[in-house]
């Protein structure tokens, strides 16, 4: 089942609706923006459960959250233009029913219905991901793609278990 419109408007109201939390993370044009505040920011108001973890090494972050029945993961490997920023979450664990026609299905949403996300295989595991270079990355782009990976994720992993799980 794809993603219908309606569902992808509440989504984007979802984003507009973070934008009035991210005004509240100052930032001066002068220095360079603290991609980690923005970040926490996002889950904080994402979370359901307040049991958002983050582990951090060197410049190297990774936050884990649950985000109604997916956990939801975000790396920043640090904060140089040649760094990444990286969400995702596990839909579905292989193997599946009906594997082609599994494919076939998130191949045609991927074009029709995941905005900036996409679907990909990650350890034998369905994952929502999307991840794009730091550079030019602004607090909207953050926001946007944080909320984008865990609705989609949330709103396709039922739905793939129950005709896809074995």
């Amino acid at each position: 089942m794809a993603t219908t419109p309606s569902d992808l408007e509440s989504v984007l109201a979802s984003f507009a609706s973070m934008a009035n939390v991210l005004s509240t993370v100052n930032h001066d044009s002068s220095e360079t923006t603290n991609y980690v505040e923005i970040i926490q920011t996002v889950i904080a108001s994402l979370e359901q459960t307040e049991t958002a973890m983050v582990n951090h090494r060197e410049d190297q972050f990774l936050w884990k959250f649950q985000y109604g029945s997916v956990e939801v993961l975000v790396q920043l490997t640090g904060q140089s233009n040649e760094d990444t920023f990286t969400v995702w979450a596990t839909v579905l664990s292989l193997p599946v029913k009906d594997e082609l026609t599994l494919l076939r299905r998130l191949l045609e949403m991927n074009w029709t219905s995941t905005l900036e996300a996409r679907f990909g295989i990650l350890d034998n595991q369905i994952v929502a991901i999307t991840q794009r270079s730091v550079a030019d990355l602004s607090a909207g782009e953050i926001s946007r793609a944080i909320t984008i990976v865990a609705t989609l994720a949330d709103e396709q992993d039922d739905l793939l278990k129950a005709e896809f799980g074995l």
